[in-house]
């Protein structure tokens, strides 16, 4: 009886925290292909989501590193996987050539930074071999499985605004880098005109960032429409992280941040 009262007043306190974020109007600035977790959960809380793209993905302003790298694919131990878009781009560039990552896969072993990324390489059929116990790049240096100090390993990256602790902490450890752009984060030009409203009428309870990017293109996107008064704009709303490097960028940009995701993903950044 007791376990019973138990579990059901942790239900009821998940429904009573759940309810705090009826008729909140949340601001969601991932990529639209990208929004759709994030987006679909928040409105079957009642929340009143608004769109604010500030990401678009494209390929590399320079794609000849990406394919000096998969001529060799079949020569590394290890490949690391950031993001979808990095396995997306890899897998789009061998597409080309009529092959694909599930077909080298046997080759070598993935590392995956993050469950959606290992979720999404699952369902293409390729094998994740490593997930670090916390979703940053610190914690997959720290618990990295080598084989050996020799390894070779390919990191797919995006083209500007990326963290370099990854490979620099393994170089220092004797393995092999080759480190390529696999793709480009673009900012839109634009803010969808419903999102714009609102902002403008103060209305806006929260905003959501889910990268350093995503901090950057918000605000150049926000400072198009309301020069000095963004800072203003900001105070009235609460800005939520989803882990320690975006973070970083809220806080020298907007001078704070009000929440940051425990676990370092979609679903952290929803609970």
């Amino acid at each position: 009886r007791k376990r019973k009262r138990k579990k059901k007043e942790k239900e009821n306190e998940k429904e009573k925290e759940k309810e705090k974020l009826k008729n909140k109007t949340i601001v969601i600035t991932r990529s639209t292909e990208q929004s759709s977790v994030l987006r679909d959960y928040l409105m079957k809380l009642q929340v009143n989501v608004l769109d604010l793209p500030s990401l678009i993905i494209g390929p590399p302003n320079n794609i000849q590193p990406l394919e000096n790298a998969l001529a060799q694919i079949k020569t590394f131990d290890w490949i690391i996987f950031s993001s979808v878009n990095g396995v997306k781009s890899i897998d789009r560039q061998l597409k080309f050539k009529n092959k694909s990552l599930k077909e080298y896969n046997k080759f070598f072993k993935i590392a995956s930074i993050g469950i959606k990324t290992a979720n999404y390489l699952n369902q293409i059929g390729v094998e994740v071999d490593f997930i670090p116990p916390q979703f940053v790049s610190d914690s997959l240096v720290n618990n990295f499985p080598f084989l050996n100090n020799k390894s070779k390993i390919l990191i797919p990256r995006v083209e500007s605004g990326g963290r370099t602790i990854l490979s620099n902490s393994l170089k220092k450890i004797g393995a092999e880098i080759i480190e390529v752009p696999a793709y480009e984060s673009y900012c839109p030009s634009s803010i969808p005109d419903k999102t714009l409203k609102v902002l403008k009428q103060n209305l806006v309870d929260a905003i959501t960032f889910t990268s350093s990017k995503t901090v950057l293109h918000a605000y150049k996107l926000i400072n198009q429409y309301f020069d000095s008064n963004i800072n203003e704009l900001f105070n009235n709303l609460k800005i939520v992280s989803i882990g320690p490097s975006t973070s970083v960028t809220c806080r020298k940009v907007f001078g704070r941040v009000d929440q940051e995701a425990k676990i370092h993903d979609i679903n952290g950044l929803i609970a």
